[in-house]
């Protein structure tokens, strides 16, 4: 098997990485980020076989190996050098203590020591984290609802280096904001990965359930090595530990009227009006620790596009290092037509407001309606600074506009660097509008480097390295006429049933798999389709055709990326690993902010799959030296 190391250099370096081109220009000396441990995970893969993996951090020396052990006892007969995971002959059912430890120059030290306990009841192929259902319910027109788990997160909220999950529960009768009626309550919850449940914050019924009114970004903002939530929150709103903010009695929630013309009720359940709120939540104990006034305000909801809050009451949220040091969190309300952005930092004892963007503002005016279903956030400029993509515009890290495509909103979109050969990183995203159809440009710039126009609506849009013999990353949309390259070129017809939902590395090579629903797909580029790779049976997918995990990222373990599912009965998440051996080994992902931002975004709207602000593909493999931050050997 071939020894290859790859490593974040960037990340060694102690000195501003600043460049008169649009790379990401982060100086990661000053760079406030998280303090990861090793990450260590055990999943039993056959009854005679368990996988071990772990993390490769950047404060690890070049160098270094990994001897493994088990109950105490080395099982490693070497350190392991070539990749970050270890297969145990171990068939016992006894549950067992998993260690590693690191090698430098022929000596074990303790730097960054994990340690991770296989149940003795642990399922084959993924790790089953146990959930605490919330009670089912009625609405006041006598309508049952029950709950099942939905959009997940990740931070760190007690400080030992190890990620929590932060969930949210959506009712059966959670909406579109194009429908009327009444929801259950939305519940957030924080769990352990051993099941342990640390709080529970309800958001009460002034809050309404669904894909666009709950945006959770979880993030350590302060810097205190502990992860807060922010989400907007209303009178009634319960906080981790029983705590009520506002007024108790307060019922925002319309009743609704009678349209003859329609012959039902209409707005029934729709919030127009009543009191918005911006919470800081504990990552630890999910008490309310700050709130403030939501900004950008509701007003009036026909100020946004009509009178029911469909246009008003289109939320989207991200985290970004706006002064190049500290994260911020970003509130976004309207990108059909009024289009608002709202910036604040955390200091641990407040929020305080940085700076807002409004389209109604004069000079602005181009940046109404060209906002997604997401968003993305990174430095494009090369600044240090981050960037908001926001759909078909983009927002400074000051708060100005940076510039305006004019092609309008869209429904998914996805920011890397597309191309190896081209500086920068580049945006691939679809187009509503029945006119502009799928668009690829310089995120800098907003320049168009390949536009393919459409009269449809063109929902849905990938993009992902899955072919090697076509240098960087491939492109394909609802109405893209098949797989194309950078270069715009046609390099695969179009298939039916293309996956289009999420993307994952998975097996171990430098090319992507698809994620859709339960099962993951790998492209067969010398015939041309999509093969199952693995179906993971008993857990199922959320959110109706977009077909989306909880949350899909290097969550734990090697550089490759998890699936969060729920299971079939909805009373467990399921953490699925890959297991299959890889001949690479990288520094997890998770210390590139790009790559991590794009995380505690991908709960955000319509789910968008993780995207680094690097290239990462099969390319890398014909490089020497220095590349994009990335050296070989």
């Amino acid at each position: 098997m071939r020894k290859i190391t790859i490593y974040l250099l960037c990340l060694f370096l102690s000195v501003p990485m600043m460049t008169m081109t649009a790379q990401p220009g982060y100086n990661y000396s000053k760079l406030q980020r998280e303090k990861l441990n090793r990450g260590v995970i055990a999943i039993r893969e056959n009854p005679s076989e368990v996988v071990v993996s772990w993390r490769y951090l950047s404060s690890d020396p070049i160098k270094s190996g990994f001897n493994v052990y088990r109950d105490g006892k080395k099982i490693t007969d070497t350190p392991v050098t070539v990749s970050t995971m270890f297969r145990d002959k171990n068939s016992s059912r006894k549950a067992a203590v998993y260690e590693v430890r690191p090698v430098v120059k022929g000596k074990e030290t303790h730097h960054i020591d994990g340690k991770y306990t296989l149940p003795a009841d642990a399922p084959l192929g993924y790790l089953n984290i146990p959930l605490q259902k919330p009670e089912d319910g009625t609405t006041p027109v006598g309508d049952t609802y029950s709950y099942t788990p939905n959009d997940a997160s990740i931070g760190d909220v007690d400080g030992d280096g190890e990620y929590e999950i932060i969930l949210k529960w959506d009712p059966s009768n959670s909406h579109d904001n194009s429908h009327d009626g009444y929801t259950g309550e939305v519940y957030i919850d924080c769990y352990r990965l051993n099941g342990e449940r640390l709080w529970r914050i309800n958001l009460g019924k002034n809050i309404r359930a669904g894909a666009h009114y709950t945006q959770f970004m979880v993030y350590d903002l302060d810097g205190d090595g502990k992860a807060e939530i922010v989400m907007r929150t209303s009178d009634g709103t319960i906080d981790g530990k029983w705590k009520m903010i506002g007024n108790p009695d307060a019922d925002y929630r319309e009743a609704g009227t009678f349209d003859k013309k329609r012959d039902r009720l209409v707005n029934q359940g729709r919030i127009l009006t009543g009191k918005e709120y911006l919470t800081v939540f504990s990552g630890l104990t999910g008490e309310a620790l700050h709130t403030v006034d939501y900004i950008p305000e509701r007003g009036n909801p026909k100020d946004w596009g009509d009178n029911r809050a469909n246009r008003s009451d289109r939320f989207l949220a991200c985290v970004a290092y706006l002064d190049g040091i500290h994260p911020s969190v970003v509130m976004c309300r309207g990108y059909y037509t009024r289009t608002v952005l709202a910036a604040f930092d955390w200091n641990g004892k407040e929020l305080k407001n940085r700076w807002v963007f409004d389209s109604n503002n004069p000079g602005c005016e181009d940046y109404a309606g060209q906002g997604n279903h997401n968003l993305r956030a990174g430095d494009v400029d090369g600044d240090g600074c981050d960037e908001i993509i926001y759909g078909s515009c983009a927002i400074d890290h000051d708060g100005k506009g940076l510039y305006s495509t004019k092609m309008g909103h869209g429904d998914a979109i996805h920011l890397t660097h597309f191309d190896p050969s081209r500086k920068g990183l580049q945006v691939w995203d679809c187009h509503e509008n029945k006119r502009d159809g799928s668009t690829y440009r310089d995120a800098a710039t907003g320049e168009i480097l390949l536009q393919i126009k459409s009269n449809t609506d063109v929902g849905r849009c990938m993009a992902a390295d899955i072919d090697p013999t076509h240098p960087g990353v491939e492109m394909w949309s609802g109405d893209s006429q098949g797989i194309r390259n950078v270069k715009g070129e046609i390099i695969a017809p179009r298939m039916r049933n293309m996956p289009m939902n999420m993307a994952v590395w998975w097996d171990g090579d430098l090319l992507r798999e698809m994620l859709d629903k339960n099962v993951i797909t790998k492209y067969d580029w010398k015939n041309k389709k999509f093969v199952q790779l693995a179906k993971f049976e008993g857990a199922l997918s959320n959110n109706g055709t977009k077909a989306n995990p909880c949350l899909q990222g290097d969550i734990i373990g090697d550089w490759r990326e998890e699936v969060l599912l729920r299971s079939e009965d909805n009373t467990s998440l399921r953490l699925y690993v890959s297991t299959i051996p890889t001949e690479y080994r990288f520094h997890t992902f998770l210390e590139e902010p790009i790559y991590r931002i794009s995380i505690a975004t991908q709960n955000v709207g319509y789910n968008q799959p993780t995207q680094p602000g690097f290239y990462f593909g099969p390319e890398l493999i014909k490089m020497k030296g220095t590349f994009r931050g990335y050296q070989f050997k």
